[in-house]
């Protein structure tokens, strides 16, 4: 793999379908230099000769939310720290906010994608996301009335 080594990029998504959509960007990971964060599940995802970190697994509706994301962020600074990658690439959720707010807060860009799966309303972090992200894509033009100013790609399936 011949890649550049100039320009890093973070890719950033929960497990299941989050991490799915990831891998569809593969060809783009193998092109620059780059890290992929996402949560640690029981089977450990990995993509062969990449770089991996992972977050703890977060749920919205349990009591674990507030210490499991107090972790992510302190995990997040030392992945931004170590790597410092020029720009995130995230696909989503709630376990990846940190790294997506660090790096845009450190001057980076961040891109997100919201999810297939949603059609008609946005996951709760696209709305919070969208706010902060310097480009925002949605896989359904139903979505660009939930996100007006995002730009609609297609499925990346």
């Amino acid at each position: 793999m011949n890649k550049k080594k100039k320009f890093k990029i973070c890719f950033a998504a929960s497990s299941g379908g989050h991490y799915e959509q990831l891998l569809m960007l593969k060809p783009l990971m193998e092109k620059y230099d780059s890290i992929v964060v996402t949560e640690e599940t029981k089977y450990k995802a990995k993509i062969q000769n990449q770089k991996m970190y992972y977050m703890k697994q977060v749920n919205r509706k349990e009591k674990s939310l507030i210490p499991y994301m107090m972790i992510n962020i302190v995990r997040s600074l030392k992945v931004y720290r170590k790597e410092k990658p020029d720009m995130v690439i995230c696909t989503g959720v709630l376990a990846m906010i940190p790294i997506c707010l660090i790096a845009k807060f450190s001057g980076k860009k961040l891109i997100y994608i919201e999810s297939f799966a949603k059609v008609t309303s946005g996951t709760m972090t696209g709305k919070f996301l969208y706010k902060f992200a310097d480009q925002f894509y949605v896989q359904w033009k139903s979505m660009l009335e939930i996100y007006p100013n995002a730009i609609y790609i297609g499925g990346i399936y």
